[in-house]
């Protein structure tokens, strides 16, 4: 494994590449926002806005939300701009009293909203099927999440969905992909996070058409005709984690006072108790955990070097999130010891190396990491 020489983030995450002179393109990407003009940004958005209005028939944009702080910030920007819009959330299985709590302020800032809720039953089949297939539980979730708002913008007449974070800008993504743009398959499908699939790739004799009809977006023909526009707030608006917490507090949001679920920010992740194992896992895939994401764009935002960072890692240890791997597994209806069998299959022996009864990373970014032995997985 390389690192960035820049932030802690290795040459192993998914659309990471670390230049000649030893800086990832996250890093080279982050750069350039010196160089943007936030004030034609904000005109351009203005434009959008104005664009909507003139084809809405009602409600002029329809916001994906869940509990989190992006969400409260994309609601109260989308107010200030003057739309009508249309929340609309995938209610996860293992939601939060604290994402209720702030699902519910959320819609009190003035906003119509849609929780849709999928049959348990098929969410359990199918997070289990994902786990076995790709060692992820959050394929079912980036479906709905997708398929749900673009139905819904379709069959409604809403000419607009309004994202939130811009993830292609952070890793350098091309221009036509960060600024407005039609919805249809092939975008959804790239920018989805379900290794490549769609629904119907999930039929089988456990799961069958009809049941995955959820997971199902819109067709291409559907998408043009309706002339659906999409849009990241991030490209218009300059997006900080930080920036968009305080935003969020202000209007109401609270983060998890008893610290974070997974990763560095006490406001992230709050809303789900089953994200903190897609998050754990690319631990196993990838030799690294949202830890490294969250301090590596702090190192880019100069709020924490990267000595300091390297740190913060050493210090937390071993983030394996054990209580939310036993919800999971009363929600999937098995073992603790039969889900890390199921995640053991998905290390990867390019990163790690066996050492007696131990998995350990060669050339680590922390030199003095406590390596756990494998038989004290199962232990809390």
């Amino acid at each position: 494994m390389r690192y960035c020489s820049n932030c802690i983030l290795p040459d192993t995450r998914p659309n990471l590449v670390i230049g000649p002179d030893g800086v990832c393109n996250a890093c080279q990407s982050h750069g350039t926002k010196k160089e943007i003009d936030w004030d034609a940004r904000q005109r351009a958005f203005q434009a959008v806005v104005a664009h909507a209005k003139s084809r809405s028939t009602g409600y002029d944009c329809l916001i994906p939300v869940s509990g989190g702080k992006d969400s409260t910030w994309q609601v109260v920007k989308c107010l200030e701009a003057g739309l009508n819009p249309l929340a609309a959330t995938w209610k996860t299985p293992g939601r939060t009293s604290i994402g209720q709590r702030n699902l519910d302020n959320l819609v009190a800032l003035g906003v119509d909203h849609i929780d849709y809720q999928i049959n348990p039953k098929v969410e359990r089949k199918f997070m289990y099927d994902a786990l076995v297939r790709f060692g992820s539980t959050a394929v079912p979730m980036h479906m709905a999440i997708f398929a749900i708002p673009a139905k819904l913008a379709v069959k409604l007449g809403i000419p607009l969905v309004v994202w939130g974070e811009n993830s292609a800008f952070e890793y350098g993504g091309r221009e036509e992909e960060r600024t407005g743009f039609q919805l249809d398959s092939a975008w959804l499908q790239r920018h989805g996070v379900t290794h490549g699939t769609t629904a119907k790739d999930w039929i089988s004799e456990r799961l069958t058409e009809r049941e995955l009809t959820p997971y199902f977006g819109p067709n291409d023909a559907e998408l043009k005709a309706a002339d659906v526009l999409a849009v990241f707030l991030g490209y218009y608006l300059e997006w900080d984690p930080e920036v968009t917490r305080r935003v969020a507090a202000e209007h109401g949001f609270v983060a998890d006072r008893q610290g974070p679920r997974t990763g560095l920010y006490d406001y992230a992740d709050i809303d789900d108790d089953f994200i903190s194992i897609h998050h754990w896992l690319k631990w196993y895939k990838f030799g690294f955990t949202r830890l490294f994401d969250n301090l590596s764009l702090e190192i880019r935002n100069g709020r924490v070097t990267r000595e300091q960072a390297v740190a913060v890692v050493r210090a937390r240890g071993d983030e394996t999130p054990h209580k939310d791997i036993e919800k999971l597994c009363e929600f999937l209806g098995i073992s603790v010891r039969e889900f890390f069998d199921i995640a053991e299959t998905f290390r990867n022996r390019d990163v790690w190396v066996r050492d007696g009864s131990t998995w350990k990373i060669q050339d680590f970014v922390v030199p003095d990491w406590t390596w756990r032995d494998a038989g004290q997985r199962l232990s809390a």
